[in-house]
């Protein structure tokens, strides 16, 4: 039975590229980061016990959140002690050190998570002797260090940019390298930016808000910023489908639910500068009562892309119907080569179809994008879930009516 290598690399230098070091004469262009040292990297892949990884959106808040991973390693040598001064590591266990976990499956490697150390934890199991300890690794991913990052003038945000360039420019105030970047130019212009104290996490989700877009870490570390159309229209794209009636790629466990928690029927949304723009739908308020929705100090140019923005997100949620909730792939499946490379391959807002046959000869099918990443794996299993949702913005409002007329039949104001 085929099944993926997993991988897990610490590297103990600084900064947040995760490339080896390459000095002068030394290393290869387009690959390794210019430095007057070679990083110390270790892979500590034949001493995992359990890593788990999660990445993805909050569904209620509208973004997506710090990727988290815990790294459980069997130290039977003493290394992860900090004060071992024979250790191969002593003075280089600090936090903010870099951990990357990869698979690799038929010749090919995927990313799973890349980020950053906050904490070591050592413990002693009652079970083992005295000679072995679990140290328990916990990492965060790039979205940790933007919220650190406090700013205040971001240098060339004048009025007119796109958002993507405000993004960008957001990253350039706090040193992110360019290579560590997957950014859309955009759609909406900007205001100048306002120059308060926040994060730069804080300032890129305003711009992320103003566009109706999406920003987060990939598996591979880097910060992307994707656009209203890419968020809304990848649904459109052919989805991979998942089955557990033989048709499509087999899965242990799909959460089907239905729930009022992503309905909101009247939606306030304000600019900097603007006043406040208000929409709501009157049958889904009767149907469902009143579920609110408010966001205000966007930065969107005129209270009009306001307005639309309200039209376009009651559009979207003024009603509801069952959904996925979460489906889980086990990789250790026999002959499950299919579902390996999907469950490695997958990215959120990738498009999936769920069916599942339910008693008496129904079936319960959708088709939804991916929100969330998990993943659970030890020396013995391997399972990975996807949390899903119905599109931030319909693509059929995007493509019909957002930005011009939304039908009074569907709105009223």
């Amino acid at each position: 039975m085929a099944v993926p290598t997993v991988n897990a690399v610490i590297n103990f230098s600084t900064g947040p590229a995760f490339a080896q070091a390459m000095i002068l004469d030394q290393g290869i262009l387009g690959t390794n980061v210019l430095a007057d040292s070679a990083a110390v990297i270790v892979d500590v892949s034949d001493q995992i016990n359990r890593i788990e990884t999660r990445r993805g959106r909050n569904a209620l808040a509208d973004q997506f959140q710090t990727g988290t991973l815990t790294l459980r390693i069997v130290d039977q040598n003493g290394d992860f002690n900090p004060q071992n001064v024979s250790g191969p590591y002593y003075e280089l266990l600090t936090p903010m050190k870099k951990v990357q976990i990869t698979a690799t499956f038929l010749g090919v490697t995927y990313p799973i998570f890349s980020g950053f150390i906050t904490s070591y934890v050592t413990t002693y199991p009652k079970e083992a002797d005295a000679d072995v300890a679990y140290t328990t690794i916990q990492a965060v991913d790039a979205f940790r260090l933007a919220q650190n990052a406090q700013i205040s003038t971001v240098t060339g945000a004048t009025a007119g940019n796109l958002s993507g360039t405000r993004i960008n420019q957001i990253l350039d105030q706090i040193s992110w390298p360019a290579s560590m970047r997957d950014i859309d130019a955009g759609l909406t212009t900007m205001q100048a930016d306002p120059g308060t104290n926040r994060t730069s996490l804080a300032a890129m989700q305003t711009v992320t808000d103003s566009e109706y877009g999406a920003l987060y870490v990939d598996a591979s570390g880097s910060f992307v910023f994707q656009d209203r159309n890419v968020t809304a229209g990848s649904i459109g794209a052919t989805p991979t489908v998942f089955t557990d009636t033989g048709a499509g790629i087999r899965y242990s466990d799909a959460a089907w639910i239905l729930n009022d928690v992503l309905i909101f029927n009247k939606a306030t949304i304000t600019r900097v500068g603007g006043t406040a723009q208000v929409a709501q739908n009157a049958a889904s308020i009767e149907k469902y009562f009143l579920h609110s929705y408010f966001l205000d100090n966007l930065l969107m140019q005129t209270d009009a892309v306001a307005l639309d923005y309200a039209q376009a997100y009651v559009a979207s949620r003024a009603e509801t119907s069952i959904r996925v909730d979460a489906i889980t792939l086990d990789l250790y499946t026999p002959n499950y080569d299919a579902g390996i490379i999907a469950a490695l391959d997958l990215e959120f807002f990738d498009p999936i179809t769920v069916s599942t046959a339910q008693p008496g000869g129904s079936t319960l099918t959708k088709t939804l994008q991916i929100f969330g990443v998990a993943n659970t794996i030890t020396p013995n299993s391997f399972k990975t879930t996807f949390t899903t949702l119905e599109p931030v913005l319909d693509a059929f409002i995007l493509n019909n009516s957002v930005y011009g007329t939304l039908d009074n039949n569907v709105l009223s104001y």
